[in-house]
């Protein structure tokens, strides 16, 4: 841990996101940026504009490809130091490095924003690919496990923060299983998009030097090749409209997995849930009865911190003055901190789930102590029955008040129904008024997954 660290990240959270630095750091950066260079100048060689790359030159750029490193990334930072400007010390140090019989096929007809673009596009489809959809798959699993195991278990549901018809615990977890199920999708098939048309979007300087080639089929194909989706009308910078698109997509994560961290909260306050204790923790300095949902609320403080930067961020980069500001830049690099702190509140969360317990004794009492539950599926009998206001008829023996079994079977007793309804009303029992919460729940986890294996 680096106690020096300004941010939390670096710091406290170091050691469990040092990884993401492959993504969201200056040196991932700056190897994308390298990256970027070498796959334009392999697709510019393949037009035959220039004399073709010799097998040396080849094998050189892969090897560059495959074993960019911190000695690579130090000599680019020198360069920069120098110049001033950190794309264009890329192109010198891959002059440098390559050693081409045509040098100028580096970097030509591009302005820095092509490679600064399709360079944060790619570490994004990256990450995504690598570390988010995986987590969120692990996320997923995990409430499987429970959804699955607890499909039948009856369990207390409040509305308002009141008692109301009962559900069972795995039905409450199918419900963030489904929410996330459809961002997971979105997710999949999700294509950043990039440009690749020089100064202000209109390959000015490469139609300059080649007039009778197309190079907006050039760029198209580019974009197929490596995944992207070509944004061909731009002004100097990319748009980042699909940037704002997953941002989105990830601050609806966000919300659902708050909404996950806040509802069990509440469950293990009801004591509908508890949490399995870990050896050796401390939960409270003066209380040591206590087990607290520590996880839990490290996610819900974390998700609010990244949807604030994500939010931001969308704000932010759809807007650039007239063809280019730098405005945009400095926030680019805030994209790393708004995904990690979403990364590390889904760590958390994941971690309290696998050590959440249902507690089916005190949900099974909480519905026993509240027979008034039964005021609905009674009500809705006698609808059936063609009672005349069966509503305001239970409403005014359970609104706001107490009451008992014998109660609502005294009640039962003097309607003029048959018998066999009576019966049936007599034998209603809250843990049982579960309604489909089986089959839903059941259904929802198996859409899932079929989703999963995918």
């Amino acid at each position: 841990m680096n106690g020096m660290a300004i941010s939390p990240l670096d710091g406290r959270y170091g050691a469990r996101l040092r990884h993401l630095s492959a993504y969201f750091s200056e040196y991932a950066l700056m190897r994308m940026r390298v990256m970027v260079e070498l796959r334009f100048l392999e697709a510019l060689d393949e037009t035959g504009l220039f004399p073709k790359l010799s097998p040396q030159e080849r094998d050189r750029i892969e090897t560059m490809k495959s074993s960019f490193d911190e000695k690579a990334y130090g000599r680019i930072k020198e360069i920069e130091a120098g110049i001033k400007h950190d794309v264009k010390a890329c192109e010198v140090f891959l002059r440098e490095e390559l050693g081409l019989r045509e040098p100028n096929m580096i970097h030509f007809g591009l302005t820095s924003e092509d490679v600064n673009n399709l360079s944060y596009s790619f570490l994004l489809k990256e990450y995504v690919e690598e570390e988010q959809l995986p987590q969120l798959k692990e996320l997923i699993q995990t409430l499987l496990a429970h959804a699955e195991n607890w499909a039948e278990q009856p369990f207390p549901a409040r509305t308002h923060g009141q008692m109301a018809s009962p559900s069972t615990a795995g039905k409450e977890m199918a419900v963030y299983i489904s929410r996330l199920l459809r961002q997971y999708r979105l997710l999949k098939r999700f294509r950043f998009s990039g440009k690749l048309n020089g100064a202000t979007g209109n390959y000015s300087a490469l139609l300059a030097a080649f007039p009778d080639f197309d190079w907006l089929d050039f760029s198209r194909r580019f974009m197929e090749k490596h995944g992207l989706e070509a944004n061909l009308v731009t002004t100097q910078i990319e748009d980042h409209d699909t940037w704002a698109r997953y941002f989105s997509i990830t601050r609806q994560i966000n919300n659902i997995v708050l909404d996950l961290d806040r509802d069990v909260w509440l469950y293990l306050t009801l004591g509908y849930l508890t949490i399995e204790a870990e050896k050796g923790a401390v939960g409270s300095s003066t209380m040591p009865h206590k087990v607290n949902p520590i996880n839990f609320e490290n996610s819900e403080g974390n998700m609010q911190v990244s949807s604030a930067l994500l939010s931001g961020l969308i704000d932010k980069l759809g807007n650039s003055r007239l063809q280019r500001d730098l405005s945009d830049s400095t926030a680019s690099r805030n994209i790393g901190v708004a995904l990690a702190h979403s990364y590390l509140a889904v760590q958390e969360t994941v971690k309290g789930l696998k050590k959440l317990q249902v507690n089916a004794a005190r949900c099974e009492q909480e519905l026993d102590d509240h027979p008034e539950l039964l005021a609905e599926p009674i009500q809705t009998i006698l609808r059936k029955e063609g009672v005349e206001d069966p509503y305001n008829l239970l409403k005014e023996i359970t609104r706001g008040k107490r009451v008992s079994r014998d109660e609502l079977i005294e009640l039962v007793d003097q309607l003029d129904i048959p018998a066999e309804t009576k019966t049936r009303l007599k034998n209603l029992q809250v843990k049982n008024y579960l309604g489909d919460a089986a089959r839903i729940c059941k259904l929802a986890a198996s859409e899932a997954r079929e989703e999963l294996k995918g």
